[in-house]
């Protein structure tokens, strides 16, 4: 029997080595889901303590959609950008930077007009052609201040040996080995104009990278662009603001070390990047061009500054996702480097650091193997979680007390691996039943709704019950045209269905429903199942309101981030609700079931929904559920009719909508015009029905109320009813043939 303990504890330990090897190759291969993993651990640092926002002697001079508004569409004129540049150095700036690049002439130069204008004459043309350029003018506005020039990389297919420029240089220094080997590389620089670059007192490269993952986190402060070194748009303007006519790369055989720029030591990744701490935006940061054009801008605020030009404006579309989860203006990536300098604030990230992650790595997980012998699943789980909590603290506090970025992610996954392969499938049992009871509802009801089923299994009877429901359907009008917008783009209407019904379900889910089904583009859901719901009537009215509210909130967004001259068709939905007993519970053969409720209410329920357009009605509920909300909405009775399959009518109402309306004296009028346009109606009186139909309407626009449809409806029925013969069996029955 020892024998056989000690093989089965052989084997064990021996799968536990076998997936600690994987896990190590795994870590050394880093493919890209693992990079991510670790990244998105360091981004959530940054969440949790962001960098305080401190006064620093950055500012940034924001093209802002207001400067758009009052200066004119970009790109500016020159000789503007001339004017701007002059007052930032008449405010007592120290340098200034654009991240921005004049690449092409003006082409509102004086010059440029006369030749784009062949109609003008000969004289005006001979005048215009002998004023200087627009670009001239900005060259000597340059000329006369501390400029910094923006320059941005590209990758346009061509190898730096086909381009043949003269890439000016700034003087700089190597201490240790070459750098190039290590150093990130773009074989084209898009330049400004010679006349510019001839004047500027810099010239700095503002290309950022992201990450896979589409996130800015890193800065190149140093590269090779076109053979030649080059330090970023940040580290250019600090150079140029001090006076520095050098810089000088540190490296060593692991690459790059540092880059020195005015007296200071900034330390690098080996690839001469840089990773920022970003603070939240700041509006402090920005200053608007137009304020500054208008000399709205109050006295120092830019004296002894570094000023970086950029815009925020929305059209121009120069935003970055960061670390901190919402985008940023390119500009202020920048701006938050050169804090990130000033301040001391850089993270930092050892060369080594992967190294020691790796033996952390190991010492952790053969430490689970150790142990899981001797220990209980239960207390073997306990201890584990200590020892990764205490690994996940540790990383925290080295990003929070010394900015040093450790790797907490793939040491603690790793570890967790382990100790559930080492766990017995005991421990893992009562993990198994939670799962399957979340698996079957997850996708329906709300979380809270799923962990009160887990708690509570015997909320559930699985086989059905008889149940007081209350049942909504809804539907999106029209779809057929709205498809056949998207006739080319099937992905495009997929794309729109699925933020449609996300829209349509949140509404549902956070009012406790369960969502049945999705057919198509409709929505069947229902109230009071699996678990009870005493407040079900109201709970599907509000839903229903919200649905219809939330749908023209989506119909606004669309309009508004639509491209300009495309089709747009704004979606309506017709929602019904209904209230009364069903069948409900799991249902459908032994290898695959639905949680779904049956019965007449929800054949009612669907036939109601069908009538919403008929009756020009974003939401129709029965009589059953009219009369539990009845006071707390704004109900209107629409009519008495039989849907297709009924013989016995059923009395119908339209939410108007909630409660505050409903306790208006305005509402409370028309509801009575309506009550009395329905009983002549019914009662065979014509012509005092098509009166009271016109005072319908009328009350309806009073209170902004849509009743167009539905007084045209009664207007055309009585007005055929009127010439025909008396019928005494007649009653005011509608039958709906249609569904």
């Amino acid at each position: 029997m020892a024998f056989w303990r000690a093989r089965k504890f052989s084997w064990g330990r021996l799968s536990g080595f076998l997936l600690v090897f994987a896990l190590l190759g795994l870590r050394i291969v880093d493919p890209i889901f693992v990079e991510r993993l670790r990244l998105q651990a360091f981004d959530q640092f940054q969440r949790l303590n962001p960098r305080e926002i401190t006064p620093y002697p950055v500012v940034i001079l924001d093209i802002d959609d207001r400067s758009l508004n009052e200066v004119g569409q970009w790109p500016w004129p020159r000789t503007t950008i001339a004017e701007l540049t002059d007052r930032v150095f008449q405010a007592g700036a120290a340098a200034m930077a654009f991240d921005i690049v004049f690449s092409e002439p003006d082409r509102l130069s004086p010059g440029s007009v006369a030749i784009d204008n062949p109609g003008i004459s000969n004289e005006i043309r001979s005048q215009l052609m002998q004023l200087p350029s627009n670009d001239a003018v900005l060259a000597r506005s340059f000329s006369r201040n501390r400029v910094v020039l923006g320059e941005t990389s590209v990758r346009s297919g061509l190898q730096a040996s086909e381009v043949e420029r003269d890439i000016q240089k700034v003087p700089h220094a190597i201490i240790g080995p070459d750098p190039e080997p290590y150093l990130l590389k773009f074989p084209e620089l898009v330049q400004n104009l010679p006349i510019l670059n001839e004047v500027a007192q810099g010239r700095g490269v503002f290309t950022v990278l992201p990450d896979a993952d589409g996130i800015y986190r890193r800065v190149p402060i140093v590269m090779m662009v076109e053979g030649a070194l080059r330090l970023s748009l940040s580290l250019e303007l600090l150079r140029v603001a001090t006076g520095g006519d050098a810089f000088a790369i540190r490296s060593n055989d692991a690459g790059i070390d540092g880059v020195v720029v005015a007296g200071q030591v900034i330390r690098t990744q080996g690839d001469g990047t840089v990773w920022t701490r970003f603070s939240a935006s700041d509006p402090n940061r920005f200053v608007s061009a137009a304020n500054l054009l208008q000399g709205r801008v109050p006295q120092n605020r830019l004296a002894g500054h570094l000023v970086l030009v950029g815009t925020s404006a929305i059209g121009l579309e120069d935003f970055r996702a960061t670390p901190l989860g919402v985008p940023m203006a390119g500009v202020e990536i920048h701006a938050q480097l050169l804090e990130n300098i000033l301040g001391g604030a850089l993270l930092k990230r050892e060369n080594t650091a992967d190294g020691k992650e790796l033996i952390t790595t190991a010492a952790m997980t053969i430490l689970v193997i150790a142990l899981a012998p001797m220990l209980h699943a239960g207390v073997l789980i306990i201890s584990t979680l200590v020892l990764v909590s205490a690994y996940g603290t540790y990383a925290y506090l080295m990003f929070f007390w010394q900015s040093e970025l450790v790797d907490p992610t793939f040491p603690i996954a790793a570890t967790m691996l382990t100790v559930m392969l080492m766990s017995s499938t005991n421990y893992l049992r009562e993990e198994r039943r939670r799962n399957r009871i979340r698996n079957a509802f997850g996708q329906y009801v709300t979380p809270a709704l799923v962990a009160q089923l887990t708690d509570s299994m015997d909320a559930l009877k699985l086989g059905g019950e008889r149940r007081d429901l209350s049942v909504l359907f809804s539907d999106v009008r029209g779809f057929t045209t709205l498809s056949e917008g998207f006739r080319d783009d099937p992905q495009g209407l997929t794309k729109l269905m699925n933020e449609l019904l996300t829209v349509m379900s949140e509404p549902i889910l956070n009012s406790g429903g369960t969502i049945d089904k999705f057919m198509g583009d409709a929505v069947m859901a229902f109230w009071n199942a699996p678990l009870e719901a005493k407040d079900h009537p109201r709970a599907s009215c509000r839903a229903a309101l919200e649905m219809v509210r939330a749908v023209g909130e989506f119909n606004r967004s669309r309009m508004e981030t639509s491209v300009p001259g495309t089709p747009h068709h704004p979606i309506q939905i017709g929602v019904a609700v209904n209230t009364g007993p069903c069948f409900v519970g799991n249902m459908g053969s032994r290898s695959r079931f639905d949680y779904t409720a049956l019965g007449d209410t929800v054949n009612v329920a669907s036939r109601l929904e069908g009538q919403t357009k008929r009756y020009g009605m974003s939401i129709i509920i029965g009589e059953r559920t009219a009369q539990i909300v009845d006071g707390e909405f704004a109900l209107l009775e629409l009519d008495l009719i039989r849907v297709k399959g009924k013989t016995e009518p059923e009395r119908i109402y339209g939410v108007m909508g909630g409660e505050r309306l409903a306790g208006t004296d305005g509402f409370k009028a028309l509801s009575e015009v309506g009550v009395d346009m329905l009983a002549a109606y019914r009662t065979g009186q014509w012509q005092k029905a098509l009166e009271l139909i016109a005072e319908l309407e009328r009350q309806a626009a009073r209170l902004d109320l849509d009743l167009q449809d539905y007084c045209a409806l009664f207007r055309k029925r009585s007005e055929r009813l009127v010439k025909l013969p008396e019928d005494p069996d007649w009653g005011g029955v509608y039958d709906a043939l249609e569904k």
